[in-house]
């Protein structure tokens, strides 16, 4: 297995076209998901993220009235995914591991079942809240923040257990971490929110992934930045198409990002989401050569289980 590093060195310059997935909901067949990566092939993705979601409680009432909390992981299978992947693709697979909803031992257990399955490459994140709490908060005995998670992982690269007080084998994971080119909407400054990226890489962090943006602007800005801070890992830029008129509105609600006026008026005017969709393609294709020329590592797609208008860009930018 190669490290997203070691993909982004041997490309020499190139921009490499990657994307990210997320698991079929608990009981679908993952053979769609399979198929809708299949066309992306072309493209030679040298890794595929997959993301990794914490548990879900709901309320299940029993006959006699009484109303059980059960804790459910809508979107499980995120390693099998990933040894799927490596299997089907030959490609790089590279795992979310998330604080919320694990405890470090919980945590410590599925970084060995990556390294068992040869997977060199994780994504840390600290991970969403809890839907009913708003806030997050890290499960009893677990991480609250991902520089702690950076942390774990580089312990057992160096082989240090959280309670073997003998030396383990070190693994050998490329850190990847999130960065937000619109702030991290619980930061209170861009001050703040660049002081606690720095934090992550000085823990360890080796490479940052964008979330995604619209307005290259936003992103050139943030490099600039990261750089004038002393942060000097790649940054991958995190990019999704628009499709629905709906996601004008969706989009900056849920990822607190700002939708480019010039991208909004034009689906506006569209009379069917099937045009917002050719104005999304047609935006997103002029996005990615800005980005090339500027010299970007990598395009990097969330796909979230679609691929036709991710196609379509790759075709108009490779």
């Amino acid at each position: 297995m190669t490290k997203v590093t070691e993909h982004i060195r041997a490309a020499e310059g190139q921009t490499l076209f990657t994307i990210e997935i997320i698991p079929p909901l608990k009981g679908q067949n993952i053979q769609q998901l399979l198929d809708s990566i299949d066309p992306l092939m072309e493209f030679k993705p040298p890794f595929v993220d997959v993301t990794y979601h914490r548990e879900e409680v709901i309320d299940k009432q029993h006959p006699d009235g009484l109303i059980q909390r059960i804790p459910v992981r809508k979107r499980p299978g995120t390693v099998g995914i990933c040894a799927r992947l490596m299997e089907r693709f030959k490609v790089d697979a590279v795992p979310h591991v998330i604080c919320g909803g694990f405890t470090r031992e919980e945590t410590e257990d599925m970084l060995f079942d990556l390294h068992y399955l040869g997977i060199d490459n994780v994504l840390v994140l600290r991970g969403d809240p809890e839907k009913s709490a708003g806030v997050f908060k890290a499960k009893e005995g677990g991480h609250a923040y991902a520089s702690d998670l950076i942390c774990q992982v580089v312990d057992m690269n160096r082989g240090k257990l959280l309670h073997e007080e003998t030396e383990a084998t070190p693994t050998n994971f490329c850190i990847g971490v999130a960065g937000y080119p619109e702030k991290h909407f619980e930061a209170t400054s861009f001050d703040s929110d660049f002081d606690y990226l720095k934090r992550k890489v000085d823990a360890g962090a080796e490479y940052i992934v964008t979330q995604m943006f619209f307005d290259n602007q936003k992103y050139f800005q943030f490099v600039e930045r990261c750089r004038a801070e002393g942060i000097m890992v790649p940054i991958i830029p995190g990019l999704k198409p628009l499709s629905t008129k709906k996601q004008l509105s969706i989009l900056p609600r849920i990822f607190h990002l700002q939708m480019p006026s010039d991208l909004v008026q034009e689906a506006e005017k569209c009379e069917s989401d099937k045009d917002v969709r050719q104005v999304g393609i047609e935006w997103g294709i002029q996005q990615c050569k800005e980005l090339v020329s500027y010299g970007v590592p990598v395009l990097h797609f969330y796909t979230m289980g679609k691929s036709d208008n991710v196609l379509q860009i790759a075709r108009g930018v490779f």
